[in-house]
C-alpha cells in the first residue's frame, strides 16, 4: 500500500447527527463496524444485495485505507415476529409450517442462498457471522442487566424495555428524530390482553405460546428473545459497549435501530456507536419493489434473464457497477434502459484496462495530471464512499487510455506504474468487480486446449483403426456445437 493511503480524511454521513463526519476511529488503525444481517426465511432479495454490497466497498475501502477492521454481520435465525412486531408468529417458523420441515431446516436453506447469491456479487465474508440462537446465554445475561438498572419490568413472563423510564434519563428517539412524547399522543390504546404498560415499549424477552416452536428455557419463561435485542447482544459481544460504525437498511433505523441505542445505553450507561449508516431502497421501473404486484425480480431471474421485466439476462458483475452508480445512501431504481448503459459502460472500462498494457510510454505525459486525479479518485471515496464520482473519475481515466492509443497523449513509465496500480486498486480492489471479458478469454483457452486434446486422442484412436471411437469423439463435439474439419495440414475446428 502506498504512504498516501495514510494521509487520507474519511468523511461519513452519520444518521445520528444529519451530517458528515470527519472518521476518527475509538482505537487508531483499527475499525468496529457491525451491519444488520438477513432474516433467513425466504430468498435472498435485490434491495437486501444492495444494502450488504454497500457496506462490502465500504468495508473494502476501510481495508485499502490499511486499516484493521473487525466487521460483524448477523444472521437472524429466531426471533424475528411477522410485521417487525411483538406479537404474532415468528418468520422462519411460519415458513417451516408451509414447507413442513424443521425451522433449523428453512434457516439453513436460506443461509446457504444468502452466501450464494453475495458470493455471484464478489463480497467479501464479514470477519464474524454470528446467529442469534448461537446467543440465547449473552441476550438472558443483557437481559438481566437491563431489568437491574431500572429499565425493564417483567409481565407475564415476558420482558419489555421501559421506554418512558428510559427517556428520563436518556433520550429515546434520537436516531430517529422522534419525540417519545408525540408519539405517546398518536400511539394506540392499549387493548387488555396486552401485558406492556406503555405501546412504545418493547419486548426483550417473549414468553412462547404453547404451539411456539423456537423456544429457549430463561429466568422468566420458555421463550424466545427479542428481534432488536439480539443485534445489540451480538455487536456488544464482538465489538464492545461502545464501537464505530453500526449500519443497516434505511427501513431500519425505526424501531430496530432506535432500540438498539436504548438498549445499549440502557445496560452499558453509553452511547453504542460513534457512527450510524443507512443504504437506501432500490426501486424497480420508478415503482416500489412488491411481490404482491408482480413488480419484483430476484437476483437469480436477473443473472439468468429468466424474468419478464428486463428481458435478458444481467451478469453479477455488472448488476453490482450499476449499484456502484448511486452513491449508497440515495434511491436505486432498476431498469432494463438503465442496466444496458451501465452493461456498456462497465465493459468500455474493461476494455480500457486490457488497453493501458498496451499503450507505450513515453518521455512526458501529455493529456492527464495522473498524481491529481489519483487524489480525486481518493477524494471521491473520502466523501462518504462516493463511488458514483469516483466512476466518473475512473472514466477520465479510459478516455486517456483511448486517446494515449491513438498516438494523442503520452504517458511516462512512472504515472503509466501509477496509473495501472490505482485503477487496479479501486476497480478491483475496492468496487470490488470482476473482469468478465478476461473469464471468457481464460474459458476460451480452456475449451480450446480440451478440443485440441480430444483432435489428438481422435487421430491416435484412427491410427489404430479404432474408428469407431473416432466416429464418437467427432459426434459428441458436434453434438455440443464443436465441427471437426479434417485436411492436409491436420484437424482444426469451428463453433457450428
Amino acid at each position: 500500500m502506498s504512504s498516501l493511503h495514510t494521509t487520507q480524511e474519511l468523511k461519513i454521513y452519520n444518521s445520528i447527527s444529519g451530517q458528515k463526519e470527519i472518521f476518527t476511529p475509538i482505537t487508531e488503525g483499527n475499525i468496529g463496524m457491525y451491519v444488520c444481517g438477513p432474516t433467513v426465511y425466504s430468498n435472498v432479495h435485490l434491495g437486501n444485495c444492495r444494502t450488504f454490497i454497500s457496506f462490502d466497498l465500504i468495508y473494502r475501502y476501510l481495508k485499502h485505507l490499511d486499516y484493521k477492521v473487525r466487521y460483524v454481520r448477523n444472521i437472524t435465525d429466531a426471533g424475528h415476529l411477522e410485521n417487525d412486531a411483538d406479537t404474532g408468529e415468528d418468520k422462519i417458523a411460519k415458513k417451516a409450517k408451509l414447507e413442513q420441515l424443521e425451522p433449523m431446516e428453512i434457516v439453513q436453506r436460506y443461509t446457504v442462498d444468502f452466501h450464494h447469491v453475495l458470493s455471484k456479487f464478489n463480497t467479501i465474508p464479514p470477519s464474524i457471522e454470528p446467529t442469534a440462537t448461537g446467543h440465547i446465554i449473552e441476550q438472558i445475561e443483557m437481559i438481566k442487566t437491563i431489568i437491574d438498572n431500572g429499565f425493564a419490568y417483567v409481565a407475564n413472563g415476558s420482558v419489555y424495555f421501559d421506554v418512558q423510564k428510559f427517556d428520563v434519563s436518556y433520550k429515546y428517539g434520537k436516531l430517529s428524530g422522534r419525540n417519545l412524547e408525540d408519539m405517546v399522543n398518536t400511539s394506540r390504546a392499549l387493548t387488555a390482553q396486552d401485558d406492556k404498560k406503555n405501546p412504545q415499549d418493547f419486548a426483550l424477552w417473549k414468553k412462547a405460546e404453547e404451539v411456539h416452536i423456537m423456544r429457549w428455557p430463561s429466568p422468566w419463561s420458555d421463550g424466545f428473545p427479542g428481534w432488536h435485542l439480539e443485534c445489540t447482544a451480538m455487536s456488544t459481544k464482538y465489538l464492545g459497549e461502545h464501537f464505530d460504525i453500526h449500519g443497516g437498511g434505511m427501513d431500519l433505523k425505526f424501531p430496530h435501530h432506535e432500540c438498539e441505542i436504548a438498549q445499549g445505553e440502557a445496560a452499558c450507561g453509553k452511547s453504542p456507536v460513534n457512527y450510524w449508516m443507512h443504504a437506501n431502497m432500490l426501486t424497480l421501473n420508478g415503482r416500489k419493489m412488491s411481490k404482491s404486484t408482480g413488480n419484483t425480480i430476484s437476483p437469480g431471474e436477473l443473472f439468468s434473464g429468466e424474468n419478464s421485466i428486463m428481458g435478458k439476462p444481467f451478469a453479477p458483475s455488472v448488476t453490482r457497477f450499476f449499484m456502484m452508480q448511486a452513491q449508497y445512501r440515495s434511491i436505486l431504481d432498476f431498469s432494463k434502459e438503465a442496466l444496458e448503459a451501465s452493461e456498456k459502460g462497465f465493459h468500455k472500462l474493461m476494455e480500457a484496462l486490457q488497453t493501458l498494457s498496451k499503450v507505450m510510454t513515453s518521455s512526458t505525459t501529455t493529456g492527464l495530471d495522473i498524481q491529481e486525479w489519483r487524489q480525486e479518485c481518493y477524494d471521491a471515496m473520502n466523501d462518504d464512499f462516493n463511488s458514483p464520482i469516483l466512476i466518473a473519475k475512473l472514466f477520465e481515466a479510459v478516455k486517456f487510455i483511448n486517446t494515449a492509443k491513438e498516438g494523442n497523449a503520452t504517458i511516462t513509465a512512472e504515472d503509466h506504474a501509477i496509473l495501472q496500480q490505482t485503477l487496479h486498486d479501486f476497480v478491483f480492489e475496492v468496487l470490488g468487480l470482476q473482469d468478465t471479458n478476461a473469464a471468457t478469454e481464460d474459458t476460451s483457452e480452456l475449451l480450446s486446449g480440451t478440443v485440441k486434446l480430444l483432435i489428438q486422442l481422435r487421430a491416435e484412436a484412427r491410427a489404430n483403426k479404432d474408428f469407431a471411437t473416432g466416429d464418437k469423439i467427432r459426434d459428441e463435439l458436434l453434438a455440443m456445437g464443436i465441427q471437426l474439419k479434417d485436411g492436409r495440414e491436420g484437424t482444426t475446428f469451428s463453433l457450428s
